[in-house]
């Protein structure tokens, strides 16, 4: 078990933390025809489309409540009435997510009570789904952020098998999945393609596979999310013959979830390294009660021999990890199947997952944390996002980017990291890296007698050589 180190600077530098706010937008943004509205100030919602356009490389849909000096001290529920109306009325959405800021939490907000006076004031709009959370970005993380609004979705979307008349199994080929903020579009991609093989039909909660994938569409423009799950599919959930859980982090959203559907659930901490994958496909087996199909017994031998050929570099190689809880536990239990060492683990915010991260100790922190540690250890490789790269350029490591956001590489979002296929080609990126260090490398044995030796460790002495 990990040694977790709380903080104990007044202030980050470097900061690796991706706000709570940012994470439940996100959730939301995995939905079709949705659209969050952050409740803050318009520099809040500004900020985190920054980061998601850069992530994405895609238009995102995001709006705010517009809070300014005179609301954040008298109050801002109208803001919230107004802004929801507004919404409403001018794009009939199918959800509409309303995740709260630091300034709203600061100045006090009951997010819940603003959408019960929306309610009250314009019931033309009843119709709509309007899901509060808060989530204020002085707390938690990314990570934190996307599980709460999760949970609340669950909450006020799904509703109990008593009201719904669902019972688990009714639909034995589908299964609810319940996705962590650390996978991909590319995961998630992978992850319902893996299902899929054995006959199941996944309803991903949320599905970013769909919405954020980076796709074409017929239309010029669009004020609402295209692609995700629908949210009229959220009422099926209590049919479904299992819910697979991806993450710790969805822990409590899988709890709720089970207790109003009475869905057995099986839940997996991340899908990195054999084992875990390993886990995964024999729970679909035994759910669809259908054999292991070829293509993955051939994806599973192929990352057997990946394992081999890359150990010979991997094996007491150190590193320096950064990353979300989820995310983090994730490599270090693939580093240490590997025999390589975690010797510097930073994460934003403290979580269940981290007492479980194979290192000896965590630290709650910032960039300036990993650098330090990672100094300090003697790390050789530094993986994390992309504002890990001046860290590592300073340290003179070499950096894998893993993580949210990734701004300086295209396609960063799409890349896939569990599976068997992701795993493989995760182990060939950390082998490489390692190769240009020459780390498992055996250098050629050159002869001291040999002339051509000589020549290269003393030039005179080769020139002596070739004038006898």
């Amino acid at each position: 078990m990990a040694e977790i180190v709380k903080r104990k600077k007044a202030l980050s530098v470097s900061p690796l933390k991706a706000s709570a706010t940012i994470g439940a937008a996100l959730a939301f943004l995995g939905f079709r025809r949705a659209i969050p509205m952050l409740h803050g100030s318009q520099g809040c919602s500004a900020f985190g489309k920054v980061f998601f356009v850069r992530h994405f490389r895609e238009p995102i849909p995001l709006q705010s409540t517009a809070m300014d000096q005179v609301s954040s001290v008298m109050g801002a529920n109208g803001n919230v009435v107004e802004g929801l109306a507004t919404i409403c009325e001018k794009n009939k959405p199918d959800l509409v997510g309303v995740p709260t800021t630091g300034l709203a939490e600061t100045q006090g907000a009951d997010i819940r009570m603003a959408v019960r006076l929306f309610r009250d004031k314009y019931p033309q709009y009843h119709a709509i789904p309007v899901v509060p959370v808060s989530t204020p970005d002085f707390a938690g993380c990314m990570e934190s952020g996307y599980a709460l609004a999760v949970k609340a979705i669950v909450e006020e979307l799904v509703p109990p098998a008593i009201d719904a008349g669902t019972r688990p199994g009714r639909r034995p080929r589908q299964v609810n999945l319940l996705a962590s903020s650390h996978l991909t579009p590319g995961d998630l991609e992978h992850l319902k393609e893996m299902i899929e093989m054995f006959g199941l039909h996944p309803v991903v909660l949320p599905d970013l596979s769909d919405s954020l994938d980076g796709h074409l569409t017929e239309l010029d423009f669009s004020p609402l999310t295209v692609g995700g799950t629908k949210v009229s599919e959220l009422a099926t959930l209590g049919d479904s013959v299992a819910t697979l859980v991806i993450g710790k982090s969805l822990d409590a959203a899988a709890d709720q979830l089970a207790a109003r559907t009475g869905v057995p659930d099986l839940r997996f901490a991340h899908l990195m390294g054999l084992d875990a994958v390993d886990a995964l496909v024999s729970a679909l087996s035994s759910i669809s009660a259908e054999p292991v199909p070829a293509k993955l017994e051939r994806w599973r031998a192929q990352l057997q021999d990946a394992m081999l050929d890359a150990h010979f570099m991997l094996g007491g190689a150190r590193f320096a990890v950064a990353a979300e809880p989820d995310l983090l536990l994730g490599f270090g239990d693939l580093l240490a199947s590997m025999g390589a060492e975690t010797v510097a683990a930073v994460a934003p915010s403290n979580a269940p997952a981290l007492q479980h991260v194979q290192s000896d100790r965590v630290k709650i922190g910032d960039l300036e944390d990993l650098e330090l540690a990672a100094r300090d250890c003697g790390a050789e490789v530094m993986i994390g996002n992309s504002h890990a790269a001046h860290t590592a350029e300073r340290l003179g490591l070499p950096l894998l980017r893993a993580g949210f956001p990734l701004y300086d590489r295209v396609g960063g979002y799409q890349r896939t990291w569990i599976g068997y296929q992701g795993t493989r080609q995760t182990l060939f990126d950390l082998a490489n890296i390692l190769l240009t260090l020459e780390k498992g490398e055996i250098r050629p044995y050159r002869s001291r007698l040999s002339q051509k030796s000589a020549a290269e460790s003393d030039p005179r002495q080769g020139e002596r050589l070739r004038a006898v």
